[in-house]
């Protein structure tokens, strides 16, 4: 994404993948068409998400340093993507919403 902060896209696959050794887990991952024709594989953050084929997302850069090939992060809580739900800390960075007290 040369010369832009974020970039919209579509996703075309969302698959989890394996990361390099020495770690061992199953990474959310999406495949995804740029608005300008490009198609890059972004990392999902956060625990649980609600993204499938053609959900429009909003991505920016960053490495996964253990996921080859993926250069690029989904912002939380845009467009289509929710944000992750009972997120204390850090709400900012997943798209969070402030916990109201009193509120269920």
């Amino acid at each position: 994404i040369v010369h832009s902060p974020q970039k919209r896209g579509v996703c075309t696959v969302v698959r989890t993948t394996t990361p390099k050794k020495p770690n061992s887990a199953l990474r959310k991952v999406a495949r995804v068409r740029l608005s300008s024709g490009m198609e890059v594989s972004a990392y999902i953050p956060g625990i649980g998400h609600n993204l499938q084929e053609h959900s429009v997302v909003l991505i920016r850069g960053g490495k996964v340093k253990d996921l080859p090939g993926v250069r690029y992060h989904i912002i939380r809580g845009t467009l289509d993507t929710a944000g992750v739900s009972g997120r204390m800390q850090g709400r900012s960075k997943y798209g969070a919403k402030r916990p109201r007290p009193g509120g269920r």
